[in-house]
C-alpha cells in the first residue's frame, strides 16, 4: 500500500506519497485543495531525502497555482 507523508516544508496541506514499483521508488507531491488535488512533482527517488531543487520547484509550482 502506498504511503503519505505531509510536507509542510512545501505548503499547508502537501504530502508526498510514496510508492514502490518492481524495479523504482517513486514519489509524487501534491497539495489537496478544496476544489482540487494538484500535482507538484513526480519523480523517481534516488537518496533517502527529497533533493531541494524538487523541494524548490514545489514551492514555486505552488505559488503559481495560489496566484491564479
Amino acid at each position: 500500500m502506498p504511503h503519505s507523508r505531509p510536507m509542510p516544508a512545501i505548503g499547508v496541506d502537501c504530502h508526498e506519497l510514496r510508492i514502490n514499483d518492481q524495479n523504482s521508488i517513486w514519489r509524487i507531491i501534491y497539495k489537496i485543495d478544496e476544489e482540487a488535488i494538484v500535482i507538484l512533482a513526480v519523480f523517481k527517488k534516488k537518496t533517502q531525502q527529497t533533493p531541494k531543487q524538487v523541494i524548490d520547484i514545489c514551492i514555486h509550482r505552488l505559488k503559481d497555482y495560489e496566484n491564479v
